[in-house]
């Protein structure tokens, strides 16, 4: 059905991951990298630090939370059917400045068996 990453990313600089309108730049490239369609982008600025970003993608989502007092960001990414999850990935990140970033990347949806039972159903419908 897609492609969920999670991502931790670190060594990025607090202003950046303060600073919510670049956080809104940096989500509208990335989506434009990953091929995906934006529906809706929420940013939300905390006090005393940190922003929330929620981008609703017509793929699926990607979201983003920061601790700028730590230079520490946090990311999702769910893309079904076509995008490139990946590609968005790294231009946030980049966009983001963060020196270090690990990524766990998960296939979501059916086991394969019941997926051979949906292909199996909707071929005699």
């Amino acid at each position: 059905m897609g492609t969920h990453l999670v991502v931790d990313a670190w060594g990025a600089p607090a202003d950046l991951l303060n600073d919510p309108e670049k956080i809104r730049r940096g989500m509208i490239e990335a989506i434009a990298a990953g091929e995906a369609t934006l529906i809706d982008l929420c940013v939300h600025q905390f006090s005393p630090h940190g922003v929330t970003a929620t981008a609703t993608l017509a793929e699926s989502h990607i979201a983003i939370h920061t601790w700028p007092e730590y230079g520490y960001f946090a990311a999702d990414l769910f893309f079904c059917g076509k995008g490139k999850p990946v590609v968005a990935m790294e231009v946030l990140q980049k966009a983001l400045q963060a020196k270090e970033m690990t990524m766990q990347e998960t296939d979501r949806g059916f086991p394969s068996h019941v997926a051979a039972e949906l292909q199996l159903e909707a071929s005699v419908s």
